[in-house]
C-alpha cells in the first residue's frame, strides 16, 4: 500500500484540538483498511506570524507542494481580527495558500441529519432531506482582484474580475459531481447587474451542452440566499464564484443544525487541501467542547480524494452513527457534556466495531462518558 503524505496545518484557536482528534480516527482507519499515513506538521496563520512574522513560511509551502494531501485545521486571533490597522494577517497566510496551490475548487456538502432536524432554527418541514454541495471557485474573483485604498482613507475599491478559463475548470467538476447524484446544477450569479455573472452564465451554457443529462437553473444571490432558507431540498449541486459562495456555504450551516457539522475540500489539479469551515473559534479554545465532526468528515473527503474510499465511507458511517446516537458536543445538543475527545473516542471506536469485532468495545463506559480506548 502506497504510503500518502499528509500535511498537518492546525492553525490557531481550536484548530489543534479538533486536528488532532481527527489523526486519532485516521490512525484508527489506517489500523483497519492497512492504509499507510506520514502526517508531518507546520505552522500557518496567527500562531505562524509570533513566531516567523509570516502567515505562511516557506517551508510549510514547500511541505503542502511536496505532501498528498493537506489536512487543515482554522486560522485567526482576535488580536488580529481586531486590529483594522494590522498589516500582516492570518487569513493572508490562507489565501496565499490556495493561490499557490491552485486551489480553484471549493466544495463544502451540506446535509440534514434526521436527529439533528429540531436543533435547527429552520422548520423541519423545510429542511428534512436536504442533500446538497456546494462549488464554489476559491482563487479569483473580488478576494483576489486589485484592491486600493486612497491615502487620506476616504475611497477604497475592490475589482472583480474572472477569465473564461477560471470559470471552466470549477463548472467542469460541478456537472460531474451532479452526474453522480441528481443530476441538477443550479448556478448562482447576479446576471442582472454584473458583467462577470454574465460570463459564468455563458460559460455555464456550454459546458451544460456536454452534459445533457444535468438541468442546469440560474437563481440571482439575493434569490438564492432566501431560497437556501425556504426550500434547501430543491438544491442538488450549487455552482458559484467566490465571493457568493463564500456567503451562501456558511448560511447553510444552519440547515445542519451547527456550522461544527460542515466540512469542505479545496481542490486543484495537483493538490487538495480539506478542512472545517467553522473558522477558529477563539472563544473555545481549551476548553474541550469544539466540535470535531467538521475536521473528522473533512478526513473522510480527503481519503476519497486519495482514492480510499472505504475509509471515506467507514468514516461518515461512524459520524452518523455518533449523531444519531446524540454522542455529540454541547453546540448539538445542549444537555451534552461530551467533550471534543469523547466524540472524536466514540467515532473512533465505532469504526473499530463496526470493522474489529475480536476489539474491546464498552458501549456503557462510552455512553458515560468514559473513554476505553485509544
Amino acid at each position: 500500500m502506497k504510503t500518502h503524505k499528509i500535511a498537518v496545518l492546525s492553525g490557531d484557536g481550536i484548530g489543534p484540538e479538533v486536528v488532532s482528534e481527527t489523526i486519532k480516527v485516521l490512525k484508527v482507519v489506517e489500523q483497519i483498511f492497512k492504509y499507510n499515513f506520514e502526517f508531518e506538521e507546520a505552522l500557518i496563520g496567527a500562531i505562524a506570524i509570533d513566531e516567523t512574522g509570516n502567515p505562511l513560511p516557506d517551508a510549510t509551502l514547500q511541505l503542502c507542494k511536496d505532501a498528498d494531501a493537506v489536512l487543515f485545521g482554522s486560522i485567526g486571533d482576535p488580536k488580529y481580527d481586531n486590529n483594522p490597522n494590522a498589516k500582516v494577517r492570518p487569513e493572508q497566510g490562507l489565501l496565499k495558500l490556495r493561490k499557490e496551490l491552485g486551489l480553484f475548487a471549493n466544495i463544502r456538502p451540506i446535509k440534514a441529519y434526521e436527529s439533528l432536524l429540531g436543533k435547527s432554527p429552520l422548520k423541519r418541514s423545510h429542511i428534512e432531506e436536504t442533500d446538497m454541495v456546494i462549488f464554489r471557485e476559491l482563487i479569483n474573483g473580488i478576494y483576489f482582484g486589485e484592491k486600493f485604498t486612497s491615502e487620506d482613507g476616504t475611497h477604497a475599491y475592490d475589482t472583480c474580475s474572472y477569465h473564461r478559463k477560471d470559470i471552466e475548470e470549477i463548472t467542469h467538476l460541478a456537472f460531474q459531481e451532479a452526474m453522480k447524484r441528481r443530476k441538477k446544477v443550479t448556478l448562482v450569479d447576479k446576471a442582472n447587474v454584473l458583467d462577470t455573472s454574465r460570463l459564468w452564465r455563458k460559460v455555464a451554457m456550454d459546458i451544460s451542452q456536454e452534459y445533457p443529462e444535468v438541468e442546469l437553473d440560474f437563481l440571482f444571490v439575493d434569490n438564492a440566499a432566501m431560497q437556501l432558507i425556504i426550500n434547501p431540498k430543491q438544491f442538488d449541486v450549487i455552482l458559484t464564484e467566490n465571493m457568493f459562495g463564500d456567503i451562501i456555504s456558511d448560511e447553510g450551516s444552519v440547515i445542519g443544525g451547527s456550522i461544527g457539522l460542515l466540512p469542505s475540500a479545496s481542490i486543484g489539479t495537483e493538490n487538495g487541501l480539506f478542512e472545517p469551515i467553522h473558522g477558529s473559534y477563539p472563544q473555545a479554545k481549551g476548553k474541550g467542547i469544539a466540535n470535531p465532526m467538521a475536521s473528522i468528515l473533512s478526513a473522510a473527503m480527503m481519503l476519497r480524494y486519495l482514492g480510499l474510499e472505504d475509509g471515506a465511507k467507514a468514516i461518515e458511517n461512524a459520524v452518523e452513527n455518533a449523531i444519531n446516537n446524540l454522542i455529540v458536543t454541547s453546540d448539538l445538543d445542549e444537555t451534552s457534556d461530551y467533550s471534543t475527545s469523547v466524540v472524536a473516542n466514540y467515532i473512533a471506536k465505532i469504526l473499530l466495531s463496526d470493522h474489529d469485532h475480536h476489539s474491546y468495545f464498552n458501549f456503557e463506559n462510552v455512553l458515560m462518558g468514559k473513554s476505553t480506548i485509544i
